[in-house]
């Protein structure tokens, strides 16, 4: 078996090189995009963070939101915000993973990957709970290693997952998960303090639901409730699409159009799973090991099932990124079991790969930034609430348009109504290209 083992020395020289070009590359991704790495759930981040404490929707917990406003009291606006909230959850994995000799080159190597180094980049919720799913992690290995007490661990662990839960609803998933890594364990010492904590962290959920949620929107579940929106073909279709995409480490995003690349894109994704479920079956799993698949693999489960009777996008790498990224410290402390500093070459790989990616389908944000301003201060627009007209059916295409307008002006609603495009302060994608130029990538 072919291993390769460095010295400490050159072994940290490595890991800090990553570091570096992990860092570069994070922001490289959103500046080389044509809208900044935003998407139409961004869109209403940006709203929230900026009319808070007035509450708009409830579609999503507050908990991103507010941390993104609080990065504004320091003079930057909420699209800058949200980029220094992605670039500080990722050196705050790593500066706690170091003090705590906990997966540290394991969650070296995983941030470094092209589809996580996409998720810093993101203004998108996933970013902020990865800091989070590690401390939840951390606080179950100390239950596992029996290093706090039966009333500490259950405060720590409950704790984290109602964070969790204020950052995004799919996490809810871990405290299943936690009550069924506590039944399958009954019989040793650490069994009641998953499931009291997963049960405690669901009756959190419930009231959140019933004060917050229900207070400000009682419709909600009307609203996001549709049983048998997709057939099951559909669904089983698009998880083998999420789950090859999400265990691709080198490319995370598919042809929509379909093509000869996506076979070398999902064959990846399935040879990685099939080595994935190899390794763990022929390896030895310690207690945290196995709490991490366990979580990880309901959360994966449920996130299918959920799809049943809940209005949800379709599973892929950034839905999965706070389950996967378990599976993949794992797999990777079972790598380096067998070959040793030769792991870090994959991490390597992905960035490359990543840079490729990101240079050939590249946009240029700051520039189309500046093209926008300078239109919304002519429509005198920079600073007022304005609509954005999308017809029923969002085309991507028209609402990068919104997207890009809600990184300088956050006050962005969607509308549907085509009587509200006679109205000076609704925008269309056919006013705003029929005065300015903004450039696309050539490669969507």
């Amino acid at each position: 078996m072919i291993s390769i083992k460095l010295t400490p020395k050159y072994e940290k020289i490595l890991q800090f090189f990553l570091i570096v070009i992990t860092y570069v590359m994070i922001i490289l991704r959103f500046l080389l995009n044509e809208k900044g790495r935003t998407s139409p759930d961004s869109i209403r981040y940006f709203r929230q963070a900026d009319v808070f404490p007035i509450i708009d929707n409830t579609n999503a917990p507050l908990g991103y939101p507010l941390f993104i406003k609080f990065f504004t009291f320091f003079g930057i606006d909420e699209f800058w915000s949200s980029k220094v909230v992605g670039i500080l959850a990722y050196s705050f994995i790593l500066f706690f993973a170091y003090r705590k000799r906990f997966f540290f080159k394991e969650l070296l190597i995983t941030s470094a990957l092209f589809s996580f180094v996409s998720i810093f980049s993101y203004t998108m919720s996933e970013a902020l709970t990865l800091p989070f799913i590690v401390l939840f992690f951390f606080a179950s290995h100390r239950i596992l290693k029996n290093k706090i007490s039966y009333q500490k661990g259950i405060f720590y662990l409950s704790l984290s997952l109602i964070l969790l839960i204020n950052i995004r609803y799919s996490v809810l998933f871990l405290c299943f998960g936690c009550i069924i890594f506590g039944l399958i364990n009954f019989r040793k010492f650490y069994w009641k303090s998953f499931v009291i904590s997963g049960m405690i962290s669901i009756i959190f959920y419930g009231l959140y639901k019933v004060l917050f949620i229900d207070y400000f929107n009682e419709n909600y579940i009307n609203q996001f409730l549709e049983i048998g929106m997709k057939p099951t073909s559909t669904l089983l279709i698009e998880l083998f699409q999420g789950l090859a995409t999400t265990f691709d480490p080198f490319v995370h995003i598919a042809d929509p159009n379909g093509g000869i690349i996506n076979y070398g894109i999902y064959g990846i994704g399935v040879l990685m799973i099939i080595a994935i479920v190899f390794l763990f079956i022929k390896s030895r799993l310690s207690a945290t090991e196995k709490f991490i698949l366990t979580v990880s693999l309901v959360g994966i489960i449920c996130s299918y099932f959920i799809q049943y009777v809940y209005s949800v996008n379709a599973i892929d790498y950034r839905l999965l990124a706070p389950f996967s990224i378990g599976i993949w410290l794992v797999f990777f402390r079972k790598l380096f079991q067998i070959f040793d500093s030769l792991v870090y070459s994959i991490a390597f790989l992905s960035v490359m790969t990543g840079f490729i990616f990101t240079w050939l389908s590249k946009g240029y944000y700051l520039e189309n930034r500046k093209i926008i301003s300078e239109y919304l201060e002519k429509e005198n627009l920079k600073d007022k609430p304005l609509k954005f007209y999308l017809n029923a059916e969002i085309n991507p295409e028209h609402i990068q348009i919104a997207e890009l307008i809600s990184t300088v002006n956050p006050k962005v609603y969607l509308t549907s109504q085509p009587k509200d495009t006679l109205q000076r302060n609704v925008l269309t994608k056919y006013k705003v290209e029929s005065k300015i130029r903004i450039k696309k990538n050539n490669y969507q």
